[in-house]
C-alpha cells in the first residue's frame, strides 16, 4: 500500500479546511435566515398587543415601576442584613438576664436587665402614664408598622417653627430597637439598621409587647431603667399611684433624661411636663379643663442628691456578663449578683474633672467630648467614662469608639524593639531621612535630631525612629528588601500590640508605627497596664466574683491564670523610658508629686485626637479628648487637656493608699517615706473592715471633704535638680531613676519639640 506524500496530505488538508470554511459560513447564514425569520414572526405575534395613546403611557410607567421596584427590593435586603444579624431565636431571652451590682466594697450600685422591672403588667400601668407617653413619644403608635412617615413630617415641621418643639421623628419601636439592639452613635448606619429592626420588632411582637418593653427599658435619668423605677426614684412611690402631673413629668423624660431630670433642674422638668400636658389635649386624651389642676400643682420629687450612677460602667459590666452567660460560663442562671471592682470615689472625681475641663476649656478648645478608662494594673475595672453626658448619648466613646492614636502607640513598637534583643535605651538611633516607597515621614519642624539613644527618641517623640525600627526588625528576620523588612516588623509589632490587650483589626500600612490604625480606649489601658504589672497580660474585667439566685458562687476572676507576654527586662527598660515622657518630655502635666508616673500622649492628624495613657504602680489610666464627627480641635494636644485631667484624677487616688513602685524603677519619694514610717496613713485593703462598714453615702462625704481640704496649688519638689535631670552640685553625676535591674542611666532628655508624620503631628 503506497502511502500519501507530503504534496498529497498538504492538499487534501487544504480541501478539508476549505470544506470546513464552507460549512460554518453556510450554518452562519443559515442561522441568520432563521433567525430573522423568526423574530418577523414575534414581531406580528406581538403588534397584537400594542397600545398606543395613554395606555402606552401607563404601560411605560408601570413597567418602569416593575423595574425600580425590583431593584429597590435588592437594595433594601441587602441594607436589611446587617439589622437583622444582630436578632437571633432567643434575643429576648438574652434580654431576661437581671443583674444586680455591687461596687468593690460590697455596697449595690445598679441594676441592668429586664426582669427586675417586670414588676407590673402593662394593664396595670396608670392609664394617665400610657397617654401621656404615647401622646409626646409617638401619637400614632397604635396605628403605623414600626415606622411613622407622618408622625415623622409632623415633628419636622413643628420642630421648624422653633420655639422648643417636644416632638422627635423616631418612633416608640424605633427607640426600643435602639435600646435593644444599638448604641447612640450618630451615624446614617445605625438609623437604617435601626428602621429596620423596627420592622422586624413589629413582624414578631404585639404592640402592647413593645410598648411593655419600652416602659421597662428606657433610661430614666439618676441611674433608673424604666417607668417603675423612675416613680419609685423620682417621687417615692409606686408607678400605679402616681398623679397626672407626675406622670407628665416622668413622659417628659424618656427622649432628654438628664436634660429634664427634676433632681437636676426642676424648672426645666416641670416646663417639660407642661408641654407633655399640652400634647395629651392635642391628642384627644384629655381636655383642657382635667390638665389646669396639674398645671396649677406641678409635680414635686422627693429630695435626691446628684447620686453617683456609673451608668458607661454597668452598661459594660452587663455586657461582659451576658458574653460568659452565652459562653457557658454563668450555667444556665438569669438571676445574679456581681462584685465588681468599681471604685465610687475614683468613679466620682472622674466624672466631676471630665466634666470640669470640658465646660471650662470645651468651647475654647473646640472640643464636644472626652472618655477615661481606669484599671487596676492586673485589668480590675476601677472607673469608666465614657462620654461627656450619658443622658445625651448612651454611646460608650471608652469601648466601643476607634480612634487614631498618634504617637500614643509607639510603646508597643519599641516594646517590639527590646524583646528582640536588638535595642536597649541607650542604643544610639539615628533620627534622619526614612523613606518606604514614596511615603517619607518627617518630625515636627521638618528637622532632625542625627544620633540620640532611643530612650530620647521615645521622650521626644521622634517619628522616623519607629519607622527605622519595623525596618531593622524585618532585616533581622534576612529580609534584604527595605519594604518588604518593614511589612515584616510591622507584622511583629501587630503581633505584640495584640498580645498586650490590643483587640482591634490594626491595618498593615506604612504609618502603622506612628499611630495611623484605630484602638479603643479600654484597648489602650489594657495594653499599658502590661508595664505597671511587670509583664502580663491585662485583659479588663468587671466581674470579680458572680453570685447566682441562691447566693451561690458560680464564677470567680482570681481562678483564671495570669499570661506573661514581656519578660520582665522589657518592662523595665519600657518603665524607664515611659518614666522619662513624664518627667522630661510631652507627659509633665501628669506628674504626681512623689510618686513614679510612666506614660505617652498622642495627637493625630489635624488635632483630631488627643491622648494620654500613664500609669503608676497602682492604676493605669486612658484618656481621649476629641469630637464624634472627627472635626479638628483647637489645637489640643495629649500634654495638655489629656495628661491635665489624667492627673486631677489620679492625685487624689493615689492620697491614703500604699504606693507601689514601677517594675525596674527606684521607689518613689512618697513609696520610700511610707516604708519608713510604717505604711500609708489609712487602710488600702479593699475588704478591711474600716471600708467594709461604711456605706456608700459614706464614701461619697468622705470624698467630698477630701476634696474641699486638698490644696490646689501643689509645693515644688524637694530637689529640683532631681526633677529636671540636672546634674547633682556636688558629685556632678545626673539623676539615674532605674533600678539596678535595668540599664545604666543616660542624660536627661533634651527641650519641647514636636513631631508630624505622614498626616499625623505631635505637638508638645
Amino acid at each position: 500500500m503506497r502511502l500519501p506524500t507530503l504534496t498529497e496530505i498538504k492538499i487534501r488538508f487544504e480541501r478539508a479546511a476549505l470544506a470546513f470554511d464552507a460549512w460554518v459560513n453556510a450554518s452562519l447564514y443559515d442561522g441568520g435566515q432563521s433567525t430573522g425569520e423568526a423574530y418577523e414572526r414575534f414581531q406580528r405575534v406581538m403588534s397584537r398587543f400594542a397600545v398606543r395613546g395613554w395606555k402606552r403611557v401607563a404601560l411605560d410607567l408601570t413597567s418602569e415601576a416593575v423595574t425600580i421596584g425590583t431593584g429597590g427590593a435588592v437594595l433594601m435586603l441587602a441594607l436589611a442584613q446587617p439589622a437583622f444579624q444582630l436578632t437571633s431565636e432567643n434575643w429576648l431571652k438574652q434580654q431576661d438576664l437581671a443583674v444586680t451590682f455591687l461596687d468593690r466594697y460590697g455596697t449595690e450600685v445598679g441594676r441592668r436587665g429586664i426582669k427586675h422591672d417586670d414588676s407590673l403588667k402593662l394593664d396595670e400601668f396608670p392609664d394617665i402614664m400610657i397617654k401621656a407617653l404615647v401622646s409626646t413619644e409617638d401619637r400614632r403608635f397604635y396605628e403605623h408598622w414600626g415606622i411613622d412617615p407622618i408622625g415623622t413630617l409632623r415633628a419636622l415641621v413643628n420642630n421648624s417653627k422653633g420655639g422648643g418643639g417636644t416632638q422627635g421623628g423616631s418612633s416608640i419601636t424605633q427607640q426600643l430597637a435602639k435600646n435593644l439592639f444599638l448604641t447612640n452613635e450618630r451615624s446614617l448606619e445605625r438609623k437604617v439598621n435601626e428602621a429596620f429592626l423596627a420592622l422586624w420588632l413589629e413582624s414578631h411582637l404585639t404592640k402592647n409587647e413593645i410598648l411593655k418593653l419600652y416602659l421597662d427599658r428606657a433610661y430614666m435619668g439618676g441611674g433608673t431603667f424604666g417607668a417603675v423605677a423612675a416613680a419609685d426614684y423620682y417621687f417615692g412611690k409606686p408607678l400605679k399611684d402616681i398623679s397626672l402631673a407626675e406622670a407628665a413629668m416622668l413622659a417628659g423624660l424618656f427622649k432628654a433624661p438628664t436634660k429634664y431630670a427634676p433632681h437636676v433642674n426642676l424648672p426645666a422638668a416641670r416646663a417639660r411636663a407642661a408641654d407633655v400636658l399640652h400634647n395629651m389635649v392635642e391628642a384627644g386624651f384629655v381636655t383642657e379643663g382635667q390638665i389646669q389642676t396639674a398645671l396649677r400643682n406641678p409635680a414635686t420629687p422627693v429630695t435626691r442628691t446628684r447620686d453617683i450612677t456609673a451608668d458607661y460602667y454597668l452598661d459594660w459590666a452587663f455586657g461582659e456578663i451576658k458574653g460568659m452567660a452565652d459562653a457557658g460560663k454563668l450555667r444556665n442562671d438569669r438571676v445574679l449578683t456581681v462584685k465588681t471592682p468599681l471604685d465610687l470615689a475614683v468613679q466620682k472625681r472622674a466624672d466631676e474633672v471630665v466634666a470640669d475641663i470640658l465646660r471650662k476649656s470645651g468651647d475654647a478648645m473646640d472640643v464636644d467630648e472626652a472618655a477615661m478608662v481606669i484599671l487596676d494594673p492586673d485589668g480590675a475595672l476601677r472607673a469608666m467614662v465614657g462620654g461627656a453626658d450619658y443622658g445625651e448619648s448612651q454611646f460608650n466613646r471608652a469601648t466601643d469608639a476607634l480612634r487614631q492614636p498618634g504617637s500614643s502607640f509607639k510603646p508597643y513598637v519599641y516594646s517590639a524593639a527590646l524583646a528582640s534583643g536588638l535595642f536597649k535605651p541607650d542604643t544610639t538611633v539615628v533620627d534622619s531621612p526614612v523613606c518606604i516607597g514614596n511615603w517619607c515621614p518627617q518630625n515636627y519642624g521638618r528637622s532632625y535630631a542625627g544620633r540620640v539613644p532611643m530612650w530620647l527618641a521615645v521622650a521626644k517623640s521622634i517619628n522616623t525612629i519607629p519607622i527605622k525600627i519595623s525596618i531593622a526588625l524585618g532585616k533581622a528576620m534576612g529580609i534584604s528588601h527595605e519594604a518588604r523588612a518593614a511589612k515584616a516588623g510591622r507584622a511583629k509589632i501587630t503581633e505584640l500590640a495584640h498580645k498586650m490587650g490590643i483587640t482591634s483589626n490594626l491595618i498593615d500600612t506604612v504609618s502603622m508605627p506612628i499611630g495611623s490604625d484605630e484602638v479603643t480606649v479600654i484597648d489602650q489601658a489594657a495594653g499599658y497596664a502590661v508595664f505597671a504589672n511587670g509583664g502580663f497580660r491585662a485583659k479588663p474585667y468587671a466581674a470579680m466574683e458572680v453570685k447566682n439566685s441562691s447566693g451561690e458562687v458560680i464564677y470567680r476572676h482570681a481562678d483564671e491564670a495570669p499570661e506573661r507576654v514581656l519578660s520582665p527586662q522589657v518592662v523595665a527598660d519600657m518603665n524607664f523610658m515611659l518614666n522619662k515622657v513624664v518627667e522630661e518630655g510631652t507627659g509633665k502635666r501628669a506628674q504626681l508629686e512623689g510618686v513614679k508616673v510612666a506614660g505617652k500622649s498622642g495627637t493625630t492628624n489635624a488635632y483630631r485626637d488627643a491622648w494620654f495613657v500613664g500609669y503608676t504602680g497602682n492604676y493605669v489610666g486612658a484618656v481621649w479628648f476629641g469630637n464624634d464627627d472627627h472635626t479638628s480641635t483647637n489645637k489640643l494636644t495629649g500634654g495638655s487637656l489629656p495628661a491635665q485631667t489624667w492627673h486631677d484624677v489620679m492625685e487624689p487616688a493615689h492620697q491614703g493608699i500604699e504606693i507601689k513602685g514601677l517594675p525596674g524603677l527606684k521607689d518613689s519619694p512618697r513609696a520610700a517615706q511610707q516604708q519608713a514610717s510604717g505604711g500609708p496613713t489609712a487602710p488600702t485593703d479593699p475588704n478591711a473592715s474600716a471600708y467594709g462598714k461604711l456605706s456608700r453615702r459614706s464614701f461619697e462625704v468622705i470624698s467630698g471633704l477630701n476634696g474641699l481640704f486638698r490644696t490646689v496649688d501643689r509645693a515644688p519638689a524637694a530637689d529640683p535638680a532631681a526633677r529636671s535631670g540636672a546634674a547633682d552640685p556636688k558629685s556632678g553625676k545626673k539623676p539615674d531613676d532605674r533600678a539596678s535591674a535595668g540599664p545604666v542611666g543616660q542624660p536627661r532628655a533634651v527641650a519641647e519639640g514636636g513631631r508630624s508624620a505622614g498626616g499625623f503631628i505631635e505637638m508638645r
